[in-house]
């Protein structure tokens, strides 16, 4: 059963780490959220380890530059895991092809920039549909288009039998007011159609092998007991940690705030409701981290 709680210090001397995610918990694709960033520096005051683990297509130094514009600042956190980093890796190692046709806006670009952990990469291009061997899919083309207009090209793709390589699993998410479509909404799409599609962020465990590397990085093996996953996910954040056996905090006022009358804190019935219906069981919820 779900333990609603009412602070992250509540539970914090449970655990030796958390894996942080980002959008709807830590910002809100605008600015920090300043509740947030108080209760993860307080928790790093304490002795723990922040790894923010973000369904981001960025690399690791994007993503950084990325939380400073939205104020985030340097002490709340001690090292970031990406699904873009992840899935640069693997894509580098050829899981698509070589050619590839390139699924997203122009900023996206820096996807391809060199990524020198990987020895003797693949020398990845980008190339029209017609002569692609797989497909990258960092975003949609226009994140408020509905996603299902990319039909036509997928019909194509799916019968020249391409791989999506998706570099973000998260099907929408809140830029401040607005709802925008993300790359998880086209594998699901493509999938559906019958193509294959290749997942590197949560709830897929090489974001969280990726994860595990950046604390050892830092000098700290953490048992898995020991780990606490937060998010507003359930089928990301949620399903991700229950998949790798460690507990999770959900942050109801983020994706699903209005099924669960979240406003402070979650409506307890809502919760139960909403969590019953995605056939989901954090071990812990709140409104908002704090």
């Amino acid at each position: 059963m779900t333990r609603i709680i009412t602070t992250l210090k509540d539970i914090a001397a449970n655990y030796d780490a958390l894996f942080v995610d980002l959008w709807g918990c830590v910002h809100d694709g605008v600015r920090a959220l300043p509740d947030a960033v108080a209760a993860l520096q307080a928790y790093r005051a304490g002795g723990g380890i922040v790894v923010l683990v973000t369904n981001s297509p960025r690399a690791r130094a994007g993503v950084e530059k990325q939380l400073d514009s939205f104020g985030v600042p340097r002490d709340a956190w001690d090292t970031i895991a990406t699904s873009g980093d992840s899935a640069r890796a693997a894509m580098f190692q050829g899981a698509v092809g070589e050619k590839v046709w390139f699924v997203g806006q122009p900023v996206d670009e820096r996807f391809f920039d060199p990524l020198h952990l990987i020895e003797n990469p693949a020398p990845i291009t980008c190339v029209p549909l017609e002569d692609a061997e797989g497909i990258i899919c960092v975003g949609p083309f226009d994140p408020l288009r509905d996603p299902a207009e990319m039909r036509p090209q997928f019909l194509y793709a799916k019968q020249k039998g391409l791989k999506l390589l998706c570099a973000n699993p998260d099907i929408v998410v809140d830029r401040g007011e607005v709802r925008e479509w993300c790359a998880g909404a086209l594998a699901r799409l493509y999938t559906e159609m019958g193509g294959e599609s290749l997942y590197f962020g949560k709830p897929h465990p090489p974001i969280y092998d990726l994860a595990r590397r950046r604390l050892l990085s830092l000098g700290r093996d953490v048992e898995n007991a020991r780990i606490l996953a937060i998010g507003d996910g359930v089928h990301t954040d949620v399903a991700g940690a229950t998949g790798e056996d460690i507990d999770s905090l959900f942050i109801s006022g983020g994706l699903a705030a209005s099924e669960t009358k979240t406003s402070h804190q979650p409506d307890e019935t809502a919760l139960r409701h909403y969590l019953d219906k995605e056939k989901s069981e954090p071990t812990y919820a709140i409104g908002f981290l704090r």
